[in-house]
């Protein structure tokens, strides 16, 4: 499966199989989170076998069933902690994907007291992101169009069409995708569009889809 198969394929999941993780997948796994992290400064790793990440009433509220692995997205606090923990989170999870795992990102629907934990005293939680072998692949979700979510002149290449159909795949809290893209002296540039909650992280998210699936970097 390729990056961009993986974009179509990766559907939110939030129900699990009792299936482990293999180690050879756990590997591969820790080793290209170990890579973000190296170009990102955060501090971006999987928990495997441990249910408690999830074990709270808002988790079950949310219909989250048998997660028992989950990505942990944190690091310490900069000016763009929140984009980057999107922009990397999301990479990491179409890796996953590559590696047969499904997935769903997470602000609030987790044990929270749990996985801060795991950190250490001056690093910041951002979020936590369900992994494992679904019970489903999951569903494609309603999605804006193009035009909605672009701004300036209607003649664009190729390129920017390419990324900005990708970026509208990519999962944003409650599905808001409160994004706008636009050329700036023929550059990309993506911004955040109106207020709702977790748009910074989104940005990134949405900004690891563009740059994937059109070759070049987005500014924001």
């Amino acid at each position: 499966m390729t990056t961009l198969e993986a974009i179509d394929a990766r559907h939110s999941v939030r129900a699990y199989l009792k299936q482990l993780i293999p180690q050879d997948v756990r590997e591969r796994l820790d080793a290209f989170a170990a890579a973000c992290n190296e170009e990102s400064g955060l501090r971006i790793f999987l928990r495997y076998d441990d249910p408690e990440g999830f074990d709270s009433r808002l988790a079950h509220y949310g219909s989250f069933r048998e997660v028992n692995n989950y990505i942990v997205l944190a690091g310490r606090k900069g000016p763009d902690f929140d984009y980057l923990c999107g922009y990397y989170g999301e990479k990491l999870v179409l890796f996953a994907q590559q590696q047969g795992l499904n997935s769903c990102w997470t602000a609030l629907t987790f044990n929270k007291k749990r996985v801060r934990e795991l950190l250490a005293e001056d690093e910041t939680l951002c979020m936590a992101i369900a992994l494992g072998y679904g019970q489903t692949q999951g569903v494609q979700r309603r999605s804006k169009s193009i035009g909605d979510v672009t701004e300036g002149e209607a003649a664009r290449p190729d390129w920017f069409t390419a990324g900005v159909e990708a970026a509208l795949k990519a999962p944003t809290a409650v599905n808001q995708q409160k994004f706008a893209f636009s050329l700036v002296d023929g550059e990309p540039f993506v911004r955040i569009k109106g207020i709702g909650s977790c748009t910074k992280v989104d940005l990134g998210i949405v900004a690891c889809h563009f740059e994937l699936a059109s070759g070049h970097k987005v500014r924001h």
